[in-house]
């Protein structure tokens, strides 16, 4: 397993990057805007784990701005901590197995969301290429929310 990154929402993308870029000095190494969905991915990167390394292999802060939600409460701005997994299966099958609810099933052999005791969601994503849709976890419904 593997770190990807911490995803937060924020209301306004550029007081957000001044503050993550500008003033703590992260570096922007991705970015991708969704029409149809009307929000903005920014992915981030300290210096020291970006420097001389893949960008795509350094630890990375998503900022989420969706266009239409300013502001958030309750805790909603924080959104989730996300993994690689060897197997998003077998990942899935052996939380499951322990008692941990599936709350977005792998239902395309890619990603995957649990929450923690504590309710902080995980994204499970398959490491390399999805792999291909089988059953239980291709027509398992969402549980709860992420």
């Amino acid at each position: 397993m593997r770190f990807l990154h911490t995803m937060i929402r924020v209301g306004d993308l550029d007081r957000s990057l001044n503050f993550f870029c500008g003033l703590l000095g992260l570096k922007e190494v991705r970015r991708t805007q969704n029409e149809k969905g009307r929000y903005t991915l920014v992915y981030l990167a300290a210096p020291d784990d970006a420097a001389g390394a893949k960008e795509k292999d350094a630890p990375l802060v998503e900022l989420t701005y969706n266009w239409d939600e300013q502001e958030y409460a309750g805790g909603r701005n924080f959104g989730h901590l996300a993994f690689a997994v060897e197997n998003i299966y077998e990942t899935c099958a052996r939380l499951q197995a322990a008692g941990v609810t599936i709350n977005r099933p792998p239902r395309d052999g890619h990603m995957a969301f649990v929450r923690t005791p504590d309710m902080i969601s995980i994204e499970l994503l398959q490491k390399g290429a999805p792999l291909p849709p089988i059953e239980p976890w291709a027509s398992a419904p969402n549980i709860g929310n992420w």
